[in-house]
């Protein structure tokens, strides 16, 4: 019987060990080529990659582009010109955008009417100014920084009306109200004065100012220093029958409006919140809006 043949052993030379290494290698980096590579981090909604001063990804390149309504009214804005650094929210955009790095030459406005600002949609704007309350319905459409104002609601009617003798919020229930569409003020008549009639809605206060002034509404409702100008300035017949104390909660404020998910809102948030820590919104308030502490409370 033949003893088993044993298996020869094959040799590879080094010529052949070349070839087959360096094909090996390719093989390897075509199917590394191939495979899925580990995702590049991606920056969270609302965060910014950077917040360079005047480095910021905004709609035109080296420059801020803010909205607001117009005409732009006293005391937020002055002579109707929000560029020229006048009133207090003109004062406050131009203070967000020097933390930004951004001078008054590099400051764009943009004209938006009130409800545009926050309605759905993209915003051509990198943030809007315009007595805009911070809100939960609000945010599902747009982002807001952080508040740069404590608003409270007043009220205000004609000298010679009965809702001008008015000392109490219950007192308010049998009067004739007015407020702008889709504002807090409006929100306010609703849900917390809550008054018999239904009450007149317009597009702009400039239009509840003429309503009332007519007789068409007894009582107007708006912000309080807006209320102030409003008897001083434009319509002195009428005074301030009183403001509403805010009731729970942080209170209502009123913020800078971003576009949805925005990536610059961390940003003009840290500005604005540097501004609240250096004192310098206080004493902008104190300057443009000195009066609003002045009015009876109505509970």
């Amino acid at each position: 019987m033949r003893p088993a043949t044993r298996p020869r052993r094959r040799t590879t030379s080094p010529a052949q060990f070349a070839t087959f290494a360096a094909l090996t290698v390719t093989a390897v980096a075509a199917v590394t080529g191939c495979a899925p590579q580990p995702e590049s981090p991606v920056a969270a909604p609302g965060a910014s990659a950077s917040c360079a001063p005047g480095k910021l990804s905004t709609e035109v390149p080296g420059k801020l582009t803010i909205g607001t309504d117009k005409p732009a009214y006293a005391p937020w804005f002055e002579d109707d010109d929000p560029a020229n650094g006048k009133g207090f929210e003109s004062a406050v955009a131009h203070a967000v955008a020097k933390k930004l790095g951004y001078g008054k030459d590099e400051v764009v406005w943009q004209t938006v009417p009130f409800n545009t600002a926050f309605a759905p949609g993209e915003k051509k704007f990198d943030f809007d100014i315009n007595q805009i309350s911070i809100s939960d319905s609000r945010k599902k459409a747009v982002s807001f920084s952080s508040g740069y104002y404590d608003v409270r609601q007043a009220v205000i009617a004609l000298k010679s009306s009965k809702a001008e003798k008015v000392t109490t919020l219950a007192g308010l229930k049998d009067v004739k109200l007015g407020a702008q569409v889709g504002s807090t003020s409006l929100d306010v008549v609703n849900d917390v004065i809550r008054p018999v009639q239904r009450p007149a809605v317009f597009q702009k206060n400039d239009f509840a100012k003429t309503a009332l002034k007519n007789g068409q509404v007894e009582a107007i409702v708006l912000d309080l220093p807006t209320a102030f100008y409003i008897t001083s300035a434009e319509v002195p017949e009428a005074k301030i029958v009183g403001q509403l104390e805010n009731t729970g909660g942080a209170g209502e404020q009123f913020g800078l409006v971003l576009d949805k998910d925005s990536g610059l809102t961390s940003c003009v948030t840290g500005a604005v919140d540097a501004l609240r820590a250096d004192g310098t919104l206080a004493g902008l308030e104190k300057r443009w809006l000195s009066e609003a502490a002045d009015a009876p409370v109505l509970k």
